[in-house]
């Protein structure tokens, strides 16, 4: 399986926006973004990559509307 990529809060928000997700919310550090049954919770902490856990969670939120 290949690595997932080192991503930063802006960058998967790009990625995100780009792929139809609207901005939902702001819950303090955090962005909430929809697009009709997905939703995906991205921290925004100045500074730090996001985690591979949450970069995976966005990368299949994308992918599903490829299909």
């Amino acid at each position: 399986m290949p690595r997932l990529p080192r991503l930063t809060p802006l960058e998967a928000e790009g990625l995100l926006l780009r792929s139809g997700f609207v901005l939902l919310r702001t819950s303090g550090s955090h962005r909430i973004y929809r697009r009709e049954d997905a939703r995906v919770v991205l921290p925004f902490h100045a500074g730090r990559a996001l985690h591979p856990k949450i970069v995976k969670q966005v990368m299949e939120a994308i992918r599903d509307d490829d299909r």
